[in-house]
């Protein structure tokens, strides 16, 4: 009996070993092709696709493009330091460096913003109520309606109607960008001081200015009807302010509100 029970001990011993082999070779065996179909699967991908995506995460701040800079500010301010920015209406002749003097506000009326010296036409300047950084919520520009289409005279032009629909737009460059304004009315004015006439921090004094610029009361006028964005108290206005002939106590504004802000080379 004790042999019988020491043979069917030792025979149930080697039975299990033997499962035991047969599940660890089938293990094995399912391993490696679990193994080998990986990288089966690695290679033909790397066949179809020799140029695998990268996967790491893109810049978000991607670098900003910059529009080229027409005008040599290192130049100009070599010559004269009180040149900031620069001015372009397409249309007219208007095409010039935009100054403000740091010790009279008058001192441009004229003077050459080249060179300083007395010139009767005087330059286009802003006065030292208004920042040259354009950041201000109203900025006016001055410049003389001087014979031969010099400084502001061709401004004239937008009188007339057909000229004004046409011509939506203006530029003011500085060092480091390119502002864009589009024109919202252009019309006749009393000859106040405007940046001494209204407090424009005052939210309403800037609102009721901003309105009175989308909607002058004057009989003449041209008033932009399909502008692409409305005029808000969080906008940016700049007004080009020259006279009128034989009208002392008039001028003629063309207000544009800054629509485009683009960094420069």
């Amino acid at each position: 009996m004790n042999s019988n029970q020491d043979k069917q001990n030792t025979n149930a011993k080697k039975a299990g070993r033997t499962l035991l082999i047969i599940i660890a070779i089938l293990l094995i065996i399912c391993g490696s092709i679990q193994f080998g179909y990986y990288l089966y699967s690695r290679y033909t991908a790397d066949i179809d696709n020799p140029n695998p995506i990268e996967t790491t995460v893109p810049d978000t701040e991607a670098e900003e493009k910059l529009v080229n800079n027409p005008i040599d500010f290192d130049e100009l301010q070599a010559a004269n330091d009180e040149i900031y920015a620069w001015i372009r209406v397409p249309g007219t002749k208007i095409d010039h460096p935009i100054v403000q003097s740091k010790t009279d506000d008058r001192f441009y009326l004229n003077h050459s913003a080249y060179t300083k010296e007395y010139l009767v036409s005087g330059a286009i300047f802003t006065q030292s109520m208004n920042s040259t950084g354009f950041d201000d919520r109203v900025t006016v520009i001055y410049g003389h309606n001087t014979a031969n289409e010099k400084m502001f005279n061709t401004l004239h032009k937008f009188e007339n109607t057909e000229f004004f629909n046409k011509h939506k737009k203006f530029y003011i460059y500085t060092p480091d960008s390119r502002l864009t304004y589009t024109i919202v009315s252009a019309f006749k004015y009393d000859n106040r001081h405007i940046m001494n006439s209204f407090d424009f921090q005052d939210n309403r004094v800037f609102a009721d200015f901003v309105e009175m610029v989308k909607n002058p009361t004057s009989s003449n006028k041209n008033v932009r009807k399909d502008i692409d964005k409305t005029v808000t108290n969080y906008d940016n206005i700049v007004v080009l302010s020259t006279c009128i002939y034989r009208q002392a106590s008039s001028r003629l504004l063309v207000c544009g509100v800054l629509t485009n802000n683009e960094k420069t080379n």
